[in-house]
């Protein structure tokens, strides 16, 4: 089971100019091949599928704790989207004033028709995930060597994403993720390395650039956050820490897990975008929640 917090991994700042063209080529993170929807539902579905799980526990473990932590990553790329898409179209009511009318400007048209100016499970050029992009072969073998080379390809197109986009919010939630990917990748590596004797950490790093050329993601680095594992889960997955032990290849630290998540932050209240009807319901009156939340004793600070 899965245990929702109402919080981000990491605290995103507003965008200076909000742009659809760089949504849409973030969207790649998300709803590509190799984005953040593909790493959840492999690692999620190879979780579930896991056989002889007494003798090969840790192995099942590094799985579980990674695939808990991809669910927060989709949140992240969504919230970077949807900020890039607020306020990029005229606001107001009158339908005859053409108020989308930059929507047929911008790349992905999809985010004005088929959404609220938000994120859909679809790349950079509005073609949605498919379950055809999960692996899971019931060989663990084989999987690992997936799940090495799925954070990898994922790690190139965060690259070169960042070299297309300027804006803070887009660099910030990318300079997160290849951290977190970063440790990923090691992570599988070890794995393989444990299974098979072979020393597949010294592969690494793919692409042939480390974070350091990054500069949102050395503060991650300074803070850590490449060396630590989460299990994503109060007491159970500790034996994932047999697999993630030692030190880091890139700065020799001792390696950390760490039992449940990081602590996160609020995710931002998106704006309504009334031009969309999004989310609508004005003639809705708060008052009665105000009302019910007094008597049963719950916050609802409208």
């Amino acid at each position: 089971m899965i245990l929702k917090i109402d919080r981000l991994p990491i605290q995103l700042p507003t965008p200076k100019n909000p742009s659809p063209n760089d949504a849409a080529a973030v969207q790649e993170l998300l709803g590509g091949k190799f984005g953040e929807m593909s790493t959840l539902m492999n690692y999620t579905y190879q979780s579930f599928n896991f056989r002889g799980r007494a003798k090969m526990r840790p192995f099942y473990d590094l799985i579980c704790s990674i695939a808990g932590e991809e669910y927060g990553h989709i949140e992240v790329v969504s919230y970077t989207i949807n900020l890039l898409l607020t306020g990029v179209s005229k606001r107001g009511m009158d339908p005859v004033s053409a108020p989308l009318s930059d929507g047929t400007k911008a790349r992905n048209t999809r985010h004005f028709i088929a959404s609220g100016q938000t994120a859909l499970p679809m790349d950079s050029h509005g073609d949605f995930w498919t379950g055809a992009n999960v692996f899971s072969s019931g060989n663990l073998k084989l999987d690992l060597l997936h799940n090495f080379f799925l954070e990898l390809g994922a790690r190139a197109n965060k690259m070169r994403v960042y070299s297309m986009v300027q804006d803070p919010t887009a660099r910030e939630m990318l300079g997160y993720l290849l951290v977190r990917g970063g440790v990923h990748a090691l992570a599988y590596a070890k794995a393989l390395q444990v299974y098979t004797g072979v020393e597949v950490t010294k592969l690494l790093p793919i692409p042939d650039m480390n974070n350091d050329a990054f500069p949102e993601a050395q503060r991650y680095m300074k803070d850590g956050m490449h060396r630590k594992l989460y299990t994503f889960s109060k007491e159970d997955y500790q034996q994932a820490g047999l697999i993630w032990n030692g030190t880091h290849p890139d700065d020799g630290q001792p390696l950390e897990i760490l039992q449940g998540s990081m602590e996160g932050y609020p995710a931002p209240d998106l704006e309504e975008e009334p031009q969309l009807h999004s989310p609508g319901g004005d003639s809705f009156d708060p008052q009665m929640f105000a009302d019910l939340a007094k008597k049963m004793g719950i916050k609802y600070p409208f």
